[in-house]
């Protein structure tokens, strides 16, 4: 496999002749640099001009390996080829390098340019990029593969430390500035010969894209640059590096882009998630005007009314700014039906409605910026988990909220400035496992959790938001005309038809598996857990009849579960010789599920083994059977006409180290959250199911 490195531009703020005669004193050898034993010139050529300076040297490098390695390969330092072309008339250093040494089991390419800051003559950029493709060596290829891209690594910074250490004592000695280079006068007889072949480093040099450096579309005129103040008010501060990318990349969409050219501050935030590698900005930034065009998003604020229902039943919307000047949203999460949303309205009318969100936030960070006088690019979304609970977790609803991420992710990067998260209850840790892994990273740090009141207070929303304006809801003062949600009543879902319209019903059958529950004869699934702390999580709905449902624990797999694993349709996979609390516990109180019901639940498990879900039919108090069913009861299930009772049942083991890993992060950020990881652990074996009705 192909190893490749790309460091980031590196600036020496100083002229680039400087830096070349800082540059040279590192040859033939430099004792700042241990591993470089030393060089000799295997080759040296000039143009008649003198511009261009083509020099090739051969490199030794000790090798810093483990003894054992070295001696395997009986070598104590490597040989290296290095081919520099410096243009003084362009004022570019090209450097390209490879391994002489084992040259036929490894091969290490390495490509470094000196060059002229774009914006700034008086400063020079540095690049660097290598590859390493180790193809054979003694079996240790991994080992060698971790050795050099350390110490490559480690050389790279030392590098950096070296050129300065040169420039420092140029400048000690007096030499702080260096003539330019000029063509020397061409005598008569001379033009002739000049004008023939040129040298070939010369060629290498003027060589389209041969280097790693600016693009020849990058070469700015001075009404190209950027105002300092114009920066200062409205883009907040750049480096030098980051303002060329900037308006590289807005040039390039100038010369490539048809249509609308979207503004510096919409550039900026592909740049900055992207950490201003060009390219995948550009890639990034390219994909999200290519979707906006085909969804027509430019003209989502003018065309888009959401529906009456959305109005009373979504509980977010916006309410003045945080302390920093930030637009603040708020979401009652806790208090939203999503489910009964998802199935009045429909997903695709849910996602359009979060865009609508998203481009309104971009507004009000411009109008923020105005009004406040700096420059304000992002939003904080105060997110109130109250009424949080396992029916949060239909499985539909999740998947929708996934969908959703993801789009704001590629087309809204860098647009949340903050996210507080306040009143997380114990089921928190399981939705975050669900949904984290799928969270930018650089999104996750902006993520402040609080459990319980552990908001109110130093180090609560008081931080983050002006008293004035923390909500009435939570404790403040300010009335809040958030919608507060609710249940969104039965009446209101789309009809079935309208459903299959928007391919929801098939997506959600897709999730669920269908079980038919004869009396007498429960509907069963065996789930093999190897390690304690796993997170149990299920999701059904009772289409017909009532049911008790329950979760039981034994140690070894039921001989049915052996022969076909999983659930069987109508069927029992218990041992009819089985007694309970013997050969199996009960870890989960029966819970009595009404028709027209939807359950969600977890449960964490406290022991390896076998965990069985298990449905049967509810029986009137006075006639309460035995969890497992007698001969009886099976002959009369079987005689039966039909199915009393009809599920769609969905469930998923979330592993212990990935439920684990979520807590950790949780943990990990700058909040209360502490106290609810600790409840959430002592809860073990106990479950976060509920009775609540999530139509």
């Amino acid at each position: 496999m192909v190893q490749k490195y790309q460091s980031p531009v590196r600036i020496y703020k100083y002229p680039f002749e400087l830096v070349m005669a800082a540059y040279e004193k590192r040859f033939p050898t430099c004792p700042q640099i241990p591993v470089f034993l030393g060089s000799e010139v295997l080759r040296e050529s000039r143009s008649p001009d003198g511009a261009i300076h083509v020099v090739e040297r051969s490199c030794r490098l000790r090798v810093e390996a483990p003894r054992l390695l070295r001696k395997i390969a009986g070598v104590e330092h490597v040989v290296f080829v290095q081919r520099n072309v410096l243009n003084w008339r362009e004022r570019t250093l090209l450097i390209e390098a490879h391994n002489e040494t084992f040259a036929s089991r490894v091969v290490v390419n390495e490509n470094c340019s000196y060059t002229v800051h774009p914006e700034n003559e008086e400063w020079t950029c540095f690049e660097q990029s290598a590859s390493l493709d180790i193809r054979s060596f003694f079996g240790f290829e991994s080992a060698l593969e971790k050795i050099a891209m350390k110490q490559y690594t480690a050389n790279v910074k030392r590098g950096k430390e070296v050129i300065e250490h040169y420039l420092n004592e140029l400048i000690s000695q007096g030499t702080s500035h260096i003539p330019r280079w000029t063509p020397a006068p061409v005598r008569e007889e001379d033009a002739r010969s000049q004008a023939g072949p040129r040298d070939a480093g010369s060629l290498q040099a003027d060589r389209p894209g041969s280097t790693p450096g600016p693009a020849p579309e990058t070469v700015l005129t001075e009404g190209d640059k950027l105002d300092a103040d114009y920066i200062q008010r409205y883009l907040g501060h750049l480096t030098p590096v980051q303002e060329s990318c900037l308006i590289r990349l807005r040039h390039w969409l100038q010369e490539t882009h048809k249509g609308k050219i979207p503004k510096d501050e919409h550039i900026l935030r592909f740049l900055r998630a992207r950490d201003f590698h060009l390219d995948k900005a550009r890639e990034m930034l390219c994909q999200s005007l290519s979707w906006r065009k085909q969804h027509q998003v430019d003209l989502l604020l003018q065309t888009w009314q959401p529906p009456a229902l959305l109005e009373e039943f979504y509980a977010g919307g916006w309410h003045y700014q945080d302390i920093d000047g930030r637009p603040l949203y708020i979401l009652r999460l806790g208090h939203m039906d999503t489910k009964g949303l998802m199935k009045a309205v429909g997903e695709e009318t849910l996602l359009k409605h979060v865009l609508s969100v998203n481009e309104e936030g971009q507004k009000r960070c411009e109008g923020n910026t105005k009004q406040f006088g700096r420059p304000i690019s992002s939003w904080t979304c105060l997110v109130d988990l109250e009424g949080l609970n396992m029916r949060h977790l239909w499985r539909p609803g999740v998947k929708a909220l996934l969908r959703m991420i993801e789009v704001v992710e590629d087309n809204y990067p860098e647009t949340l400035g903050r996210l507080l998260i306040v009143r997380a209850p114990r089921v928190f840790p399981v939705l975050w496992t669900l949904i984290s892994p799928f969270i930018n990273e650089n999104t996750r740090q902006k993520f402040l959790i609080y459990s319980g009141s552990n908001y109110q207070g130093p180090g609560g929303l008081v931080d983050y938001l002006d008293k004035e304006v923390i909500p009435d809801f939570l404790g403040g003062e300010c009335v809040c005309n958030v919608p507060e949600g609710g249940l969104v009543p039965k009446s209101l879902y789309l009809m079935e038809e309208e459903q299959e319209h928007t391919d929801q019903l098939r997506q959600w059958r897709e999730t669920y598996q269908s079980a038919s529950v004869l009396r007498g004869a429960p509907h069963e699934v065996a789930v093999e857990i190897l390690e304690g702390e796993s997170v149990i999580t299920w999701d059904f709905d009772i289409l017909r009849g009532d049911v008790v449902f329950s979760l039981y624990h034994s140690k070894q797999m039921p001989q049915s579960g052996r022969q076909e694993p999983g659930a069987r349709a109508g069927g029992q996979l218990m041992d009819k010789g089985w007694v309970l609390g013997v050969d199996y516990s009960r870890v989960e109180a029966p819970l009595v599920c009404r028709e027209g019901e939807s359950i969600q639940g977890s449960h964490v498990t406290r022991w390896p083994g076998i965990y069985l879900l298990q449905w049967q039919m509810h029986s009137p108090p006075g006639n309460a059977a035995c969890s497992l069913p007698g001969v009886e009861d099976v002959l009369t299930a079987l005689h039966s006409p039909g199915p009393k009772c009809k599920l769609l049942y969905y469930y998923e083991v979330l592993a212990s180290e990935d439920f684990r890993g979520s807590m950790s992060s949780l943990e990990s950020c700058t909040s209360g959250f502490s106290q609810l990881s600790a409840t959430t652990s002592s809860s073990s074996g106990q479950s976060h199911s509920s009775p609540l009705v999530s139509r």
